[in-house]
């Protein structure tokens, strides 16, 4: 069978012959103009790669969607996303072969970096009526938006409580039958604000699932590596076979991005090295398949440690691609990230992507086919 099928948005794209252009890969080209339902009809027939007794359940991960501020306008669009992009990432995911049972935004879905709480209200209002117009509301995959810097920091880059609240407010509806577990001010990790709703976890058939606030204020750059590790312990006694974090900064920043993941320096107050590299400990001592983040505008992936927990960048949703990607084919597109869970203990990621239209980033994607750019295999050996 041919690794890609056709995705749609508003009407059926046609899938592009063309050489996978991903970070290391063996996934082949499409290889055939098919619609999706003639695809998922004559695998699932004769027991291919999508179906559905194979597939235990599978998920989407994508982040970083916010326009730059030059071109933010609220009284023509007033959720500062690239509507362009977001629009045809809801309909590709919603006539995915396979009804994906979550959709993970890992952050900064709107440009915020505001102290004034009424605007950032404003834009999360607008992106979520976004999504409840899209074809992906009522299709039964569950939306978890996951808070980015640009949605609980000022412009000053530092996180503060007003625009957490303001965050649960609006996106509570939607975290309310899987968060509230999480950490509560104080603790073994000293943490300013009640981040119950905010770091959380929750499980789902034999998966689960660790979301992460990675500014808590107060702790910046950071997460709550003491509750993680419990929370794991905790997962591990309920004999959980897979473990996801999805959260929006990476523990390690992309290669050409110096200072822009969880370890990035000492400060006088905050080892940040340190923290980061207990919570990837704890992660590698639970077998996590792999951490999935956003932040710097990229696909990539990478083991920090050979044989151990994958990490995976998803922050190519929409917003200007990082400089070193404009020059990459490797990482120049936009796209998701698909997350399966076979029935069979093993766990897979593939990359959809599309080009970035030379008219420019918010420019009208159609020309542009969607195809699969990498495929990985994420299962803990």
């Amino acid at each position: 069978m041919p690794r890609s099928w056709i995705l749609a948005a508003a009407s059926l794209l046609v899938l592009a012959a063309c050489q996978s252009a991903s970070a290391p890969t063996d996934a082949a080209a499409p290889a055939s103009a098919r619609t999706a339902a003639a695809e998922r009809d004559d695998d699932e027939a004769d027991g291919g790669r999508f179906s559905t007794d194979r597939i235990r359940f599978s998920f989407v991960v994508v982040g970083c969607n916010r326009e730059d501020k030059a071109d933010t306008n609220s009284a023509v669009n007033p959720s500062t996303a690239n509507l362009e992009q977001l629009r045809r990432t809801y309909a590709e995911v919603a006539a995915l072969p396979v009804r994906p049972k979550f959709f993970f935004f890992a952050g900064d879905l709107v440009f915020g970096y505001t102290p004034d709480t009424a605007s950032l209200e404003s834009q999360l209002r607008a992106w979520r009526a976004e999504y409840d117009r899209s074809p992906l509301a009522g299709s039964g995959t569950v939306l978890i938006p996951v808070p980015g810097n640009h949605e609980v920091q000022n412009a000053k880059k530092i996180a503060y409580a007003a625009a957490e609240r303001t965050w649960l407010r609006v996106m509570g509806p939607d975290l309310a039958p899987y968060a509230g577990n999480g950490p509560a001010a104080g603790g073994a990790d000293g943490l300013a604000t009640d981040q119950g709703s905010l770091t959380y976890s929750f499980d789902y058939k034999n998966t689960h699932f660790l979301l992460l606030d990675t500014d808590p204020v107060g702790r910046d750059w950071t997460v709550p590596v003491k509750w993680i590790a419990s929370d794991l312990d905790r997962a591990a006694k309920r004999q959980a076979k897979h473990i996801i974090a999805i959260g929006h900064k990476p523990a390690f920043a992309a290669p050409q991005v110096a200072t822009d993941g969880l370890g990035h320096g000492v400060t006088a107050t905050v080892n940040y090295d340190a923290l980061r590299d207990e919570f990837w400990g704890a992660l590698e001592e639970h077998h996590a398949e792999a951490m999935i983040s956003a932040h710097n505008h990229v696909y990539l992936r990478q083991q920090p440690h050979a044989g151990g927990t994958w990490q995976v960048i998803s922050g190519n949703g929409g917003s200007p691609l990082e400089d070193f990607a404009q020059a990459n084919p490797a990482t120049r597109f936009f796209g998701f990230t698909v997350v399966t869970v076979w029935k069979d203990g093993r766990v897979t990621a593939t990359e959809y992507g599309r080009d970035v239209p030379a008219e420019g980033y918010l420019a009208p994607s159609g020309a542009y086919p969607t195809t699969v750019r990498d495929e990985v295999d994420l299962t803990w050996h």
